[in-house]
């Protein structure tokens, strides 16, 4: 009943996945000194090669990005060799990857760069605390100035760059999960009257140029998105926010993107003002590759391919618990379960 899951999937001209099964982000927090990937990294990746496709661990394209622990970067030199080891160990078992682009807005933490702030679209707040460093109480951002913004397309241009330098096959830009390009997305951190807020158009312009620079200088074949319509961590509900992804969809939908990528983690949630649940409110808005994500075990995943709800499936902590986890459902074989002490070891 998993054929649908083991057809090949073309992504369009220059790439083709050998399955349906992505293996989703998963921060680990396990880079090394000068936040450059490890050999331990590349071992841990060429082990899940089967996948059709592995997205990267949110990597953060500029030191300012960070907002946890040991999370690898994008933009030394020490960076892009640490990741030409992973990309070559996992093109060597026959697998494709692509480098997902992160920058962290005001889930960062000047603690991890030594900066005077952090920054984000507005100057507003994250109640809480830093995941894995709970002394550490968020701080209120800098609201970017036009000028800054604009430095900061080019920075995601020019790590989609190296990440082609390090050998990835292309990047999905994160643009999820109260991240800095979802902030500019959502009502609750995005305070802005400029030309960066205050209207649909307006929040969609920044991810937008984003996308844009990445595409001339990457091509739009190798250029990926994740998106949260859903306010569901991080950030504050505001059913404005329907208003600006009825926008930013059918934008991005004309610029054929290799796929767009729910940033969930349930897809069971139901949102007042999408209707219903997010990938259904993203099928509905964009009939272009489209990978769901969120609690899907093979059998429900393959389900609704069929039913076209989607057409790629991410699997995120299942890949976690089982190296060879495309194996072991294609075989009909039982997955090990996933439990959070598995998070302190790259197995």
């Amino acid at each position: 009943m998993y054929d649908i899951l083991f057809e090949p999937y073309r992504l369009n001209d220059k790439i083709t996945l050998k399955n349906r099964i992505l293996m989703a982000p998963l921060t680990r927090c396990m880079a090394g000194p000068g936040l450059v990937p490890t050999e331990d990294m590349a071992a841990y990746y060429a082990r899940r090669a089967d996948a059709g496709l592995i997205v990267s661990e949110a990597t953060i394209i500029r030191p300012d990005g960070q907002g946890y622990p040991n999370t690898p970067g994008l933009y030394t030199a020490e960076q892009i060799q640490g990741w030409r080891k992973v990309t070559d160990a996992v093109h060597a078992k026959g697998g494709l990857i692509f480098a997902q682009l992160w920058h962290t807005g005001r889930v960062a933490h000047t603690y991890f760069f030594g900066g005077e702030y952090t920054v984000a679209p507005s100057a507003v707040a994250l109640d809480g605390t830093v995941p894995r460093m709970r002394e550490l109480k968020y701080e209120t951002p800098k609201a970017l100035t036009v000028d800054e913004i604009q430095q900061l397309v080019s920075d995601y241009a020019k790590a989609a760059e190296n990440a082609i330098e390090a050998g990835f096959d292309g990047v999905e830009i994160h643009g999820a999960n109260a991240y800095l390009i979802d902030e500019f997305l959502h009502n609750d951190s995005n305070r802005r009257e400029d030309e960066y807020g205050a209207s649909p158009e307006n929040m969609s312009r920044f991810p937008l140029q984003v996308t844009d620079a990445i595409i001339a200088a990457i091509g739009r074949e190798r250029t990926g998105i994740r998106l949260s319509p859903g306010a569901y961590v991080n950030m504050g509900t505001d059913s404005r926010d329907r208003e600006v992804f009825d926008y930013l969809l059918p934008q991005l939908e004309q610029r054929q993107l290799a796929y767009v990528h729910l940033g969930i983690f349930d897809d069971s949630l139901r949102f007042d003002y999408l209707d219903g649940q997010a990938s259904a409110y993203l099928r509905h808005h964009y009939q272009q590759t489209l990978v769901g994500v969120g609690g899907y075990s093979a059998d429900s995943a393959s389900q609704a391919i069929a039913e076209g709800k989607f057409d790629l499936i991410a699997i995120g902590r299942p890949f976690i618990a089982n190296p060879d986890y495309v194996a072991k459902v294609r075989q009909g074989e039982p997955t090990t379960a996933y439990s959070d002490e598995m998070l302190a070891t790259l197995y």
